[in-house]
């Protein structure tokens, strides 16, 4: 049995280019924790660009 990531990589007709994640990149995407420190980092980068331009 192949895994899942080399599936997507096989030819055929209905051949898709989109990458499937891996375990790791699945399992940070539907943390929540690590969303919340994302969040807050984003809106620190914003702050700081707003506050460059003003």
């Amino acid at each position: 049995m192949k895994k899942e990531e080399e599936i997507n990589f096989q030819k055929s007709d209905d051949f898709n280019l989109t990458m499937i994640p891996g375990a790791f990149a699945r399992k940070m995407r539907t943390c929540v924790i690590w969303q919340f420190i994302r969040f807050v980092a984003i809106n620190i980068k914003m702050i700081i660009v707003v506050g460059k331009s003003h």
